[in-house]
């Protein structure tokens, strides 16, 4: 029983590392803000692309500038040129 390889975006890492340097956020800003159970190690793994964050945290990083979770996954997709903390941002509500 073979396996396939799963699709892993090639540009995820450097969309995170995008998001936080146009916020001008530290990790450990970022960590908080996003508020579902990440630290700062987590989130540079993120950026330098050693682990893929969970769902949850890829909504919470979409919220927080308030654009599509697709638009961090699609390659053939760019970020904003600009970007803000969206004002009535969605929280993420871990049970």
């Amino acid at each position: 029983m073979g396996h396939r390889v799963r699709y892993r975006p090639q540009r995820l890492a450097a969309k995170l590392l995008q998001i936080r340097e146009a916020l001008g956020l530290s990790q450990s800003q970022l960590a908080g803000l996003l508020n579902v159970g990440v630290g700062i190690p987590r989130i540079s793994e993120y950026e330098h692309g050693t682990r893929e964050p969970a769902l949850i945290t890829l909504l919470a990083y979409s919220y927080l500038i308030g654009i599509c979770a697709n638009d961090l996954i699609d390659d053939a997709v760019d970020l904003p040129a600009e970007m803000r903390i969206k004002p009535r941002r969605k929280q993420i509500v871990l049970l």
